[in-house]
């Protein structure tokens, strides 16, 4: 009898832990309603991924996962069957970047005005309050309905969100579009870790430039690298480098704002060996081989500028080259990048709202992408970027996310009839009918006319011809086989004939009044089709006349740099003689009349009259002009992105100019014209120690790397005056300490001592 027990008691709880896989750990207040039924859609060309496509194929759904798809699928007996004949089935959309779910923080109103140097943020966490890579979006993940039903409409099925604040931003999360909880809508917590370059809603001080947020990066990775070796707590408790390095390990993910941005981005990954995923901005057109370069995927986003308004002459003289040349070619950008073979996701992130998404992903395909590339972006891509193991296709064991729609899914007339996240329908609108075009009879007593019935069965228009030219408006409205009708039989009359009926066949029939009230009945007799033959041939002239338009629209060039004065094609160095000029050595041998000067791969060979050169030297007569070596400015501010000071702190050694180069900068040209060849790019004076400065040689349309002269020694700005001791910043600004010049000279002081002391330091380290 124990025996028996025991077996008894063993056999359920081995029952009971084969079907917890399945049960929710929250309790049910009613019946348990476990939907385990097979649900078959059959006939439907099944799209399992942009590269397999099946006609005529089936689709099996059970218990929210996909359990086959393709041709020759055997719908299970019992299985509830849809039959899709002439329909597609897509993988629902998946956007790499979102918000969606997640409440984003607002910078909160300072109670007291003036610079906030410390961190605010309670808890043993990161010095700084840019650095949030504790936060977890899982975590504050709350589903929103209406938001989701609008996804869920233009096709999106699940989105990787995200708290987008701050430097250092946390993981992002995958999830659902649908109805329900968080539970029940979170597939997968800690997607990626994110960053950026903008410190979001921290009130801190520093950084105040991107130079600042870049040293504030790159800082806290060499910090997270000390402080994973340390194991010893009494030096420091850092939380926020704790769950810094707990997170490298799974994609990274860095927000850019500008093209520049993204090689800043990619130059600090690189210097720790990581490889960022970076949220573009629509511009890397402009750079596709440095982008290829990057060796990063791209999450691009899908706004496009308008069409700049040029009527008002004087409007059109503030449109800039750039701004008419982005017009143009921002819409070809997915198309560079897919001919480049860069991976890229497209997201909906950037659009003022959801319904420009297909719009502007028509767009996309009509300047060029592909659209199985286009699917792709939105499907299987985002899924191998991110790592997202069970969204993205339709194979065999995926969540069943899926789309039911009328057309191909970029089709201009298509529309999404059904979306389905794991197992569960939303429905959204019916197929559209069969269409209909024909001439009827319409006999009311004694009066007669013809009425012409367009559009399609769910959707009819009709029109009332008189005298066999005017033609008035029908109202005309069909539900099943129930109709109303209702017109008014002159053009401004206010009485209405009013028809209620039911369909027979091809024709219609019942009873209703005239414009008198009078009852009478009333028929609606098929005679003939309408001759669509002129009108669609005059749609054909149309269509054709667009197409040829676009085959003679010839689209700008990209030049280098982006904006007025660029070039299509870099200059090459060539070997070159100048004759005959008056030559300013700048050296002992003064100025030397009518000289020759020689250079070949951008050196000076030689300097002197009647110079014999090679045969095919490129030859210029400088008669009558000058030559001088190109002039050096040591002390300049321009090409510098995003602030030139860092003066948040006495001491800011650690920024750099040379991290923010700008080789977009119009002043370039602008130099070179003015016969400046070299610059020293500076910090500004807004504090005792800025940052290093950035030595480069003016060489319009190069990227920032290459204007930086190579080997060049380091140099650092000092500064003294009024401005680094913050005597005009107003009354809020006496806290920083230097307030006094005796104050300044104790911060060159003390910053020495304890450089030298980190060197002693250091050296000691590495032994």
């Amino acid at each position: 009898m124990i025996r028996k027990f025991f077996s008894l008691v063993l056999m359920i709880g081995l029952t009971s832990n084969f079907y917890s896989q399945a049960q929710s750990t929250f309790p049910r207040n009613g019946v348990q309603d476990k939907d385990a039924t097979v649900y078959a859609f059959t006939n439907a060309t099944v799209h399992v991924d942009a590269k397999t496509v099946y006609e005529n194929a089936t689709l099996l759904v059970k218990e929210g996962r996909v359990i086959a798809a393709g041709s020759g699928v055997t719908v299970p007996k019992g299985a509830i069957e849809t039959d899709l004949s002439g329909k597609h089935i897509y993988p629902s959309l998946i956007d790499a970047f979102s918000t969606y779910g997640i409440e984003q923080p607002k910078k909160e109103k300072k109670n007291k005005p003036g610079p906030q140097y410390d961190a605010d943020k309670k808890g043993a966490f990161a010095w700084n309050d840019a650095l949030n890579p504790e936060v977890s979006a899982a975590e504050k993940f709350t589903p929103d309905s209406k938001k989701a039903e609008t996804l869920r409409k233009a096709g999106f099925g699940s989105t990787v969100s995200l708290v987008r604040d701050g430097i250092a931003r946390g993981t992002s999360a995958l999830v659902l579009t649908g109805d329900g909880t968080s539970n029940e809508n979170l597939i997968q917590a800690n997607v990626a870790a994110n960053y950026s370059f903008s410190k979001g809603t921290s009130g801190q001080n520093y950084p105040s430039s991107q130079m600042g947020a870049i040293a504030l990066l790159r800082q806290t990775y060499f910090d997270a690298d000390w402080y994973s070796s340390l194991n010893d707590n009494t030096k420091e408790m850092n939380l926020g480098l704790v769950a810094w390095n707990g997170v490298q390990s799974i994609p990274q993910v860095c927000e850019a704002p500008d093209l520049l941005s993204i090689f800043r981005a990619d130059k600090v990954g690189d210097e720790f060996g990581k490889q960022f995923i970076f949220l573009g901005n629509g511009t890397e057109y402009r750079r596709i081989d440095a982008i290829k370069k990057t060796g990063g995927s791209f999450i691009i986003p899908l706004k496009f500028p308008d069409a700049l308004d040029v009527e008002d002459p004087f409007d059109a003289q503030l449109a800039s080259y750039e701004d008419l040349l982005h017009w143009e070619l921002a819409p070809s950008n997915a198309k560079a990048l897919k001919e480049a073979g860069v991976p890229f996701a497209l997201t909906i992130e950037g659009l003022d709202k959801e319904s420009d998404f297909w719009p502007a992903v028509r767009k996309a395909i009509e300047a060029g992408l592909d659209s199985a590339a286009a699917l792709e972006a939105l499907t299987t891509a985002p899924a191998k970027m991110l790592g997202l193991n069970e969204v993205g296709s339709l194979k065999k064991g995926n969540l069943a996310n899926f789309l039911i729609t009328s057309k191909d899914l970029f089709n201009e007339k298509n529309t999404i009839l059904e979306h389905w996240l794991k197992g569960k329908q939303y429905k959204f609108s019916e197929a559209p009918g069969d269409s209909i075009n024909a001439n009827y009879s319409l006999k009311m007593g004694s009066r007669s006319w013809t009425l012409e019935l367009t559009g399609t069965v769910d959707k009819p228009s009709a029109k009332l011809t008189k005298n066999d030219s005017v033609k008035l408006d029908v109202s005309f409205s069909q539900s099943n086989e129930l109709v109303t009708i209702s017109f008014a039989d002159e053009k401004d009359a206010k009485a209405k004939y009013r028809l209620t009926g039911r369909k027979d066949g091809k024709n219609y029939l019942g009873k209703g009044q005239d414009a008198d009230g009078n009852w009478a009945n009333w028929s609606l007799t098929y005679s003939s089709e309408i001759d669509k033959k002129k009108d669609e041939k005059k749609e054909k002239g149309e269509k054709d006349k667009k197409d040829e338009a676009k085959k003679d629209t010839v689209l700008g060039s990209v030049v280098y740099p982006f904006m007025a004065f660029g070039y299509t094609e870099a200059p090459k160095q060539e070997a070159t003689v100048i004759r005959n000029a008056t030559v300013w050595t700048n050296e002992k041998d003064g100025t030397l009349k009518e000289t020759d000067v020689y250079f070949e791969a951008g050196k000076i060979k030689s300097v002197g009259k009647d110079l014999s050169v090679p045969a095919g030297v490129k030859e210029i007569d400088g008669t009558g002009k000058h030559v001088t070596s190109g002039i050096i400015d040591e002390h300049s501010h321009i090409a510098i992105s995003r602030g030139v000071n860092e003066g948040t702190q006495a001491v800011t050694a650690e920024v750099s100019i040379g991290d923010v180069v700008n080789s977009e900068d119009i002043n370039i040209y602008r130099q070179l014209a003015g016969g400046v060849t070299a610059s020293q790019l500076l910090h500004g004076s807004a504090n005792p120690i800025g940052g290093q400065s950035g030595l480069v040689k003016l060489r319009w349309g190069k990227l920032p790397e290459e204007m930086k002269i190579a080997d060049a020694a380091g140099h650092i700005k000092f500064a003294l005056g009024e401005n680094v001791k913050q005597s005009n910043w107003g009354e809020y600004y006496t806290s920083r300490f230097p307030q006094t010049r005796m104050g300044v000279e104790q911060v060159f002081y003390d910053a020495f001592y304890r450089a030298k002391a980190y060197k002693a330091e250091w050296e000691a380290f590495n032994g």
